[in-house]
């Protein structure tokens, strides 16, 4: 539709102004139609519609007579509902910003409340100290004025009539007198001294006021007590006093006054020890140690400046000691003759390997011990006791005869009474029969020789007792003092007789020991057990080991809990003589370190930690160089020497120290065994790891790896050995070491030759023309050039020919033309001495 039809526009009367009419529709619907005039725009409502309101231009929705013209029912409605809605969203928006402003209002007055609280506790706080100050102040104001007070009674001469012969019995009556209300030399004084409060100007010397009767000053009225406002004292209280004056007049009652101690006082110590040492309360300690600053308990250690602070604080006296006086606890006491008991004797079995000490424990035993043994050799020693058929109790140990076993045997011999030397008669003296003596001799036991093997038929006893002689042992039947007797541990033969050898000579030494007294022993071997920790076999050598006690190993310490003995049967005590497996320490000890029970944990932990650390310090003095020289040399020594590494596991600690020792003597001045490390039980994954930093072995002796170890080791690269004879182990680590050995290079001489004219060659130099005189000369071969038989210098030739060809070799009386490699300074008459080369392996 346009306005040019000659129509009129849809909606116009027929005043209208042609204009332009635009109508849009909506899914059918006709919507408001807008008229463009061209003065304004005008909306013609819908027919139904209420008409727009007169002067605000504005439709009065709810007058269906002023409705816009076109507006539908459900079209007012749901404009109404927004218009409802809008005016909802108004008043939600204004509620919630006065809502706001209020919360920032009450958080204005909340902070501003708390920032006067804080200021008003502040002044509180203040005019309290203030107060308190002015208190104390005051206090000690009439404090000065009654001393003051007191000064001048007391200066003031009293009566003598008033005064009792006996202080004693005048208190005992003043003190009986205040029971009842009347004093014994003046006015009654209640809880509360009523002539403090009387100044002194207003009292007279007899305790009366001025201007008051003297006939009531030692009577009390209920109005002057209710008059005082004070607190009366209950009847408790005065028999308290009366008792308190009674022991005072008898003379008792006086406060102990506080004994200062001397304290000793070591580099470090715990709390709780310290407390000890001072007879205080540990809590007290604390508290001191805390208003110093420190926050620690009471099994903590502190250092030895911070404790002298709080000995004396408490009063004490501190005394310095140094780390070592620690051990002072387990010094050995000195037995009376009286306490001392008779005690089994201790036998060693001592001998060269194979010749039977084994077996002949085992005859007398009456088990079977060697069975159970790798390679037939006995690894550990033993401890057993065995009652013989007549009372006498034998303890016996069982040494290892290899050489490795040099230190365990040495052990062996320093804990024993009598030694046993076990002689094969079909073998007679050997190696290790000797080092046997040797340890006899040094601990100054009596011996009694074994011939034992006397059942074969290539037995020669007498060359035993004849080949004894050359190492200083005479015996009986030679006119010595030291017993034979030959034995057969296969058939039994004279064991009988050896054991009243071994009784005989147990009874000339008169054993005897004090078993009422801390125990002390000597750990013969020590193992990691598995589901037991740590154990150890320990030879009571003094004393009653008993469940409960607390010691100290080497460095280690722990708590007995369990005792063990030969038979795997458990006992509660062990003692003097007797062999046992003690459960409870908190590592492995070495074997011969020697067992004391002391009284307290704190003493066992302080000894420990102080061998640990004196340990540590040994070892790194050991190891460092303090002089210039001493860098130099160890600087070059260790440049020079190849060394292999080893990580060693043993089953006890015994043979973990004697295949150490075994292996740090492999070697020289070229090649070493190191052992990074070495210690007992299985072999774990920590130990492969050691390995692997160090590029090292891992020696298992009578040990296995465990699985997550095995897995390791496998994925690492580790070689593990396992190994149950130790001489198998020493020799392949021999062989290891020796292929570290550089090899030796030797020459040898294969001819000489002469100089006997010199010519320029271009392109080549200086050729020698010469003459071989002996032997051969050869082009691979080394040379050296001789002036005067002097060397020049040594090098390779660079040519070698024979007329025009070049040649491998020229023999002796030939003539033939040398260059040599890089060097031209050549004359006639020089000698070429010509040599080879051959490299030669070594061994250790």
């Amino acid at each position: 539709m346009s306005d040019t039809d000659g129509k009129k526009p849809l909606g116009l009367g027929g005043g209208a102004r042609p204009g332009s009419v635009k109508q849009s529709f909506s899914h059918g619907r006709t919507k408001n139609v807008v008229v463009e005039t061209k003065r304004k725009k005008v909306v013609v409502p819908k027919p139904g519609a209420a008409a727009p309101a007169k002067g605000t231009g504005k439709a009065h929705l709810g007058d269906p007579s002023r409705r816009p013209a076109g507006i539908s029912d459900a079209e007012m409605e749901r404009r109404m509902a927004a218009l409802r809605a809008a005016k909802a969203r108004e008043v939600e928006e204004a509620a919630q910003r006065e809502a706001d402003e209020k919360a920032r209002e009450e958080e204005r007055e909340r902070r501003r409340a708390e920032i006067e609280a804080k200021e008003r506790e502040e002044r509180e706080r203040e005019e309290a100290l203030r107060l308190k100050a002015e208190e104390e102040a005051r206090k000690a104001r009439e404090a000065e004025l009654r001393e003051k007070k007191k000064e001048e009674v007391r200066a003031k001469p009293a009566p003598k009539s008033e005064t009792p012969a006996d202080p004693a019995a005048a208190e005992a009556a003043a003190a009986r007198a205040a029971t009842k209300g009347v004093s014994a030399t003046g006015p009654r004084k209640t809880d509360r001294d009523r002539d403090d409060r009387t100044p002194a100007a207003d009292r007279d010397s007899r305790g009366k006021s001025k201007g008051g009767d003297g006939r009531r000053a030692g009577k009390l009225s209920l109005s002057e007590i209710e008059g005082e406002g004070g607190r009366q004292r209950s009847l408790a209280a005065m028999k308290r006093k009366q008792e308190k004056a009674r022991q005072k007049a008898m003379g008792m009652g006086h406060k102990a006054e506080k004994q200062a101690r001397d304290v000793q006082l070591p580099e470090t110590i715990v709390v709780s020890e310290l407390a000890n040492r001072m007879a205080e309360r540990a809590a007290d300690v604390v508290k001191v140690l805390m208003k110093m600053g420190m926050m620690v308990t009471v099994n903590q250690t502190i250092d030895a400046d911070t404790a002298e602070l709080v000995i004396e604080e408490f009063g004490h006296h501190a005394v310095r000691v140094s780390d070592a006086d620690v051990e002072q606890v387990i010094d050995t006491v000195e037995d009376k003759d009286e306490d001392l008991q008779p005690r089994p004797p201790i036998i060693t079995i001592m001998g060269h390997v194979d010749h039977g000490k084994t077996s002949l424990l085992d005859a007398i035993r009456s088990t079977n011990v060697v069975s159970g043994e790798a390679g037939g050799i006995t690894q550990h020693i033993g401890a057993y006791q065995v009652t013989t058929e007549s009372g006498a109790v034998l303890t016996f140990l069982d040494t290892p005869g290899h050489a490795a076993f040099t230190s365990m045997r040495a052990r062996g011999a320093q804990v024993t009474d009598i030694v046993v030397l076990v002689v094969a008669a079909d073998d007679a003296v050997m190696p290790q029969t000797i080092e046997a003596i040797n340890h006899a001799k040094a601990a100054k036991v009596p011996m009694i020789v074994a011939i034992n093997k006397v059942d074969k038929p290539s037995a020669n006893p007498q060359k035993v007792r004849t080949d004894l002689l050359q190492h200083e042992v005479v015996v009986e039947e030679m006119g010595g003092d030291v017993q034979t007797v030959e034995v057969s541990a296969k058939t039994r033969q004279g064991l009988d007789t050896l054991l009243e050898a071994i009784a005989l000579q147990a009874e000339i030494l008169e054993l005897r020991a004090n078993p009422n007294r801390a125990a002390q022993g000597a750990v013969i071997e020590a193992k990691l057990d598995v589901g037991r920790g740590p154990v150890a076999t320990v030879l009571v050598q003094n004393g009653t080991l008993k469940k409960g006690d607390i010691f100290v190993v080497g460095e280690q310490w722990g708590k007995v809990r369990a005792l063990i003995n030969d038979k795997s049967e458990r006992v509660e005590e062990a003692g003097p003589s007797v062999p046992v497996e003690v459960l409870g320490i908190n590592g492995t000890p070495e074997a011969g370190d020697v067992l004391n029970v002391v009284e307290t944990e704190a003493q066992a932990r302080e000894i420990a930690d102080y061998r640990i650390k004196a340990a540590k310090d040994k070892r790194a003095a050991a190891g460092a160089a303090t002089t210039l020289e001493q860098l130099m040399a160890k600087a070059k020594a260790d440049e020079s020497v190849a060394e292999l590494s080893v990580v060693v596991k043993a089953d006890v600690q015994g043979s973990a120290e004697a295949i150490v020792q075994a292996l740090e003597k492999i070697g020289n001045d070229e090649v070493r065994v190191r052992v990074i490390h070495s210690g007992v039980g299985a072999i774990t994954e920590s130990d492969v790891g050691l390995a692997e930093a160090s590029q090292a072995p891992v020696i298992g002796f009578n040990v296995r790896a465990n699985a997550p170890a095995r897995a390791a080791a496998s994925q690492k690269g580790v070689e593990i050995r396992y190994y149950s004879i130790i001489y198998d182990l020493v020799d392949d680590i021999k062989a290891a070491a020796s292929g570290l050995l550089k090899n030796e290079v030797r020459e040898n001489f294969i001819g000489y030759a002469t100089i006997k004219e010199v010519f320029k060659v271009s392109g080549v130099g200086k050729v020698a023309g010469c003459l071989v005189t002996e032997g051969v000369a050869r082009r691979s071969a080394g040379v050296r050039l001789l002036r005067d038989n002097v060397v020049i210098h040594e090098g390779t030739l660079k040519t070698l020919k024979r007329f025009k060809d070049e040649v491998k070799e020229v023999i002796s009386g030939q003539e033939c033309g040398m260059a040599f490699e890089n060097y031209d300074d050549i004359r006639p008459g020089d000698v070429i001495e010509i040599f080879e080369r051959e490299e030669v392996e070594r061994s250790l």
